[in-house]
């Protein structure tokens, strides 16, 4: 931290995708927001659940299957996509895939 900066030079660096498993870990919270980095192996799935604020996924690495209510969405790295409170949604990797979750409480 610098200056009461918080930087990330990589999101993604330290992070290992666990064979047939799934990790989390959290990067950063504060009250207005918590940043989380979640590494799936292809084939994992966080499965349908709803997050009580809104929330951003960014696809760092890999690709995902995402459910979102009644849509489905293929991301690829550089995808950003915001969810409202309460949306229905799961995720499933088609590879090996790194995201970042970023939750909002105040949003």
């Amino acid at each position: 931290m610098s200056d009461g900066a918080t930087i990330f030079t990589d999101i993604t660096s330290g992070v290992e995708i666990p064979l047939d498993g799934t990790l989390s870990r959290v990067l950063y919270k504060d009250e207005r927001l918590r940043l989380v980095v979640f590494a799936l192996d292809a084939g994992q799935e966080l499965t349908e659940h709803t997050a009580a604020v809104p929330v951003v996924v960014q696809v760092m690495r890999g690709r995902l299957h995402l459910t979102l209510g009644s849509e489905e969405v293929t991301a690829d790295p550089g995808a950003w996509i915001r969810m409202p409170a309460k949306l229905p949604h799961s995720v499933r990797a088609l590879e090996p895939s790194i995201m970042l979750l970023t939750m909002l409480p105040g949003g």
